[in-house]
């Protein structure tokens, strides 16, 4: 079996996602303080190595179009820093596109109030990115993705 780690790259936080042990279902697991592309690629490295995760998966933002805009640059950057570190796991992009929206339109309708959402949707969102992947990739008896093909924007590394 194969455990992931999913990664929401935002300006001053990352969320951090782990699934279970058999790779189907994704949970919000911490949000680190960003500090520098080194120092953040092998604090998510020492984490996969110590919950057992051999993939990680990087959210990346495209465009509309899905062409890369700055931010999935960027992303595309921490995750080759993330594979420098760990070169025993797979890291992957993974479009990520309106996940943080996603997760604050759920609170709302939810009913969770405002102060109550802040500083909780970092590692919910890395859980939604994760679980995007996991549907994706699960055998379709297991998944819960309607769509008729993925959307890995094929930057395997």
């Amino acid at each position: 079996m194969t455990r992931y780690l999913g990664v929401d790259l935002g300006e001053k936080n990352i969320g951090v996602a782990l699934s279970d042990p058999m790779g189907m279902i994704a949970k919000p697991y911490r949000v680190l303080r960003h500090e520098n592309r080194a120092e953040d690629a092998r604090r998510l490295a020492d984490i996969a190595r110590a919950e057992s995760a051999s993939v990680i998966i990087v959210g990346q933002a495209l465009g509309p179009n899905g062409e890369e805009t700055p931010s999935a640059r960027h992303a595309a950057k921490v995750a080759q820093a993330i594979r420098d570190v760990f070169p025993e796991g797979d890291v992957r992009l993974w479009d990520e596109s309106g996940s943080t929206r996603a997760v604050k339109r759920l609170y709302i309708e939810m009913g969770v109030p405002r102060k109550d959402r802040r500083g909780h949707l970092d590692d919910r969102a890395a859980a939604y990115i994760l679980q995007d992947y996991l549907d994706w990739q699960a055998p379709p008896q297991f998944s819960t993705d309607n769509r008729d093909e993925g959307n890995e924007n094929g930057s395997d590394g």
